[in-house]
């Protein structure tokens, strides 16, 4: 039996946690206590180095300076970054745009457009006092510094502080050709430290000729130029191997502010650089001051670009957009382009465009118009945007902002001939209709009743295309008006019977040479032939490529009965031509806001447009006035001389010329002409010879005692 009264006694626990707990507290102690020993022994030592007083000032800026500068090289180093991944790829940045030489479509130049550049010369083959120019103006320490010209920044800034007018860079030409090569235009410091860091690569990867030879020809140099030897033909008409030491320096000076000191731009400009330019060679040690005289007592001057204002600009704005479509994706940058365009034919329509508008355009308050002619095969002969390129440059000739009005009907017309199977002979009843609630009038809000299709059509009655729509339908109408040229995109609406519609002048011009061309899909073109500089060949346009057929001959020929009627019997009486099968349809939008003629002839195609710029209305203008008399001003100019061609469907019979013959045995009578008349400095010549003459016969006279001078009349037959 257990005693009850007997406890088990606890063993006391040994004590290791509480040798732990000792071990932790001495040796964190001690730790504290030898980090207090070491710091102390360190500060003793510092001490050492101690600097008190006027010496602890320097020493504070050395650090912070040191400290500023490891900062600024970490940023710099981050900015750089991005720099040298532009080189990473191994490609220059491509120039701004393509060059482009327009020929006529005889061969002769008409315009440029886009860049000119031009590196087939070597750096050999440059002249010395060119590059020696460039060096004296640019960067004198091109051969020496190591890509970064830092005597020559400081030389900039100190220039700069003192508030020097003249032009100080402080980037070295290998710095300049980095920013051509590499990076944009903006004024940035990022931009700067990236120049710098890419200078410092160039400098690595290329020698000193080959980086001067990329800056010459990479520069810009105006005008849309890049590089000196596109810059020396442009400006002097003449290669840059044959240019002189004036025409250097002007290049020369062109480098820093090309736009200021463009010579087409300010030639008194231009020629003050030039002389500045003369200066730094003979500053630099590279020329003499007697060397130079010359070029300073006859500067260079600039060939005359006058020529240039009077290119067929809206046509080449125009073309220049299709050729970049054309050669997209491609490496080259220059190209020549044989267009379309007649220079005689642009010069009579633009001749007939501004007399009409001079004349007559105040009385029917309207400012613009627009005009595009083209063969019935569709190339573009003329084109005209505006009254005035050099005050606008918006092309209203290809711009898709403006309502037909009734020249749009022929696309109604053409799809009821199709569809519905009717003629022009058709009847048809001109009544009040009604589409909902819109409920369109005829011009002087009357009706014929029954009427044929040919005579509503001249009259440009309204009800009769608006009843034929129902019939076909508006979607058919206004695909056949896609299908035969208009390119852009437009409402289908009630009233698109009437020519509520957006469309453009070329579209139009293309649409109506569906009727000249047999009634084949025939869109206006205004580019022939693409090459490069090289004389590769990047596109040809095909004659004979396949053509859609949009309408029947039959349909063709109907159109053509009812147009030649709006000319000789309807709206469009003020567009006959004598002797010329002419057709066409007018155009009027309501408010007079537009106004059109759109016709053809056997030879020639075109729409013309007038109206405002700001859609103000015009005074109570019709197609049937000042367009259609614009659009025979042309024709009459155009078909002279010219073999009379016939239009399909129209019963007309041009009249052969009459040439007058001459007996062979017939005298033929002189014609008298007027003597030329003199100039002022040849009768200043004439008078001085007289004078020397009357001398010499005096001292005759008195050597001979008696000599005389008789002059006679001669009469005819003597």
């Amino acid at each position: 039996m257990q005693d009850p009264f007997y406890h088990k006694e606890k063993r006391p626990k040994k004590g290791r946690m509480l040798a732990a707990d000792a071990w932790l507290d001495s040796t964190l102690y001690e730790t504290w206590q030898s980090l207090g020993r070491g710091y102390t022994r360190f500060r003793d030592f510092m001490s050492i180095f101690r600097v008190s007083g006027f010496k602890r000032l320097f020493v504070e800026l050395f650090s912070d300076a040191l400290t500023m500068g490891s900062i600024g090289l970490v940023l710099m180093t981050a900015l750089a970054l991005p720099a040298f991944d532009a080189t990473a790829s191994g490609q220059f940045n491509k120039a701004e745009d393509i060059s482009v030489v327009f020929l006529d479509r005889y061969g002769n130049e008409v315009g440029r457009r886009g860049i000119r550049s031009d590196d087939s010369v070597a750096l050999d083959k440059l002249p010395d006092f060119l590059i020696k120019a460039t060096l004296a103006t640019e960067d004198r320490r091109f051969y020496d510094h190591f890509g970064i010209d830092v005597m020559g920044t400081a030389r900039a800034l100190f220039s700069n502080a003192q508030g020097d007018a003249s032009l100080q860079g402080g980037s070295s030409i290998t710095q300049q050709l980095a920013k051509n090569l590499f990076l944009s235009n903006e004024r940035t410091l990022e931009r700067k430290i990236k120049e710098a860091f890419l200078a410092l690569w160039l400098e690595a990867h290329y020698t000193k000729d080959q980086i001067l030879k990329l800056y010459l020809d990479r520069a810009y140099m105006g005008g849309g130029n890049f590089g000196v030897t596109a810059a020396a033909e442009y400006y002097f008409g003449k290669p840059v191997t044959d240019i002189n030491l004036a025409e250097a320096a002007m290049l020369a000076g062109l480098y820093k502010a090309p736009t200021k000191f463009a010579p087409h731009v300010d030639l008194a400009a231009a020629r003050g650089r030039a002389n500045q330019v003369l200066s730094n060679l003979v500053d630099a040690g590279y020329l003499t001051e007697g060397q130079v005289t010359a070029a300073r007592r006859n500067p260079a001057t600039p060939v005359d670009r006058i020529a240039e204002v009077n290119s067929p600009n809206y046509f080449l704005d125009w073309a220049f957009e299709q050729v970049k479509t054309i050669v997209s994706g491609r490496s080259d940058n220059n190209f020549i382009v044989r267009t379309t365009i007649d220079p005689v034919l642009q010069s009579y329509a633009e001749d007939a465009v501004t007399s009409v508008i001079r004349e007559q355009g105040a009385a029917y308050k309207v400012t613009e118009a627009a005009m595009v002619v083209t063969e019935p095969s569709g190339s573009i002969r003329a084109m005209v945007g505006g009254l005035d390129y050099g005050k606008s440059q918006f092309n209203r000739a290809i711009v898709s902002n403006r309502q037909p009005g009734s020249a749009f009907k022929p696309f109604v017309y053409s799809t009821a001939f199709e569809d519905l199977g009717l003629t022009p002979t058709s009847t048809i009843d001109d009544h009040p209709v009604c589409i909902g609630n819109w409920c369109p009038q005829n011009y002087g809000r009357n009706y014929k009743g029954k009427i044929s299709l040919i005579s509503a059509f001249a009259q440009s009655i309204n009800t009769v295309p608006v009843t034929l729509s129902i019939k076909t339908g508006r979607q058919p109408i206004a695909d056949m008006a896609h299908r035969m040229g208009i390119t852009n995109d437009f409402e289908v609406t009630r009233s698109l019977a009437l020519g509520v519609a957006s469309v453009s002048v070329l579209d139009m011009t293309s649409a109506y040479s569906v009727f000249a061309d047999d009634g084949y899909k025939t869109p206006a073109y205004g580019i022939t032939r693409v090459n490069t500089l090289r004389g590769d060949l990047v596109y040809e346009a095909d004659p004979e490529a396949h053509r859609e057929r949009i309408l029947s001959e039959q349909t063709v020929a109907y159109m053509n009965q009812m147009m030649r009627a709006v000319v000789t019997s309807g709206t469009g009486r003020r567009a006959d031509i004598p002797g010329v099968p002419a057709v066409g349809k007018s155009g009027t939008t309501s408010s007079y806001r537009d106004a059109w003629f759109c016709g053809f002839t056997g030879n020639y195609v075109a729409a013309v447009w007038f109206g405002n710029d700001d859609y103000r209305p015009t005074n109570n203008l019709t197609g049937g006035t000042l367009p259609a008399m614009t659009w025979q001003k042309f024709m009459a100019y155009a078909h002279t001389n010219v073999e009379i061609k016939p239009v399909f469907g129209v019963d007309f019979t041009p009249e052969k010329p009459i040439v007058a013959q001459a007996e062979p045995t017939a005298p033929v009578a002189p014609v008298e002409e007027r003597p030329p008349g003199l100039k002022p400095a040849a009768a200043d010549k004439l008078l001085e010879v007289a004078d020397l003459l009357g001398e010499t016969l005096r001292t005759l006279q008195g050597a001979s005692g008696g000599a005389t001078l008789v002059v006679s009349q001669s009469t005819p037959g003597n």
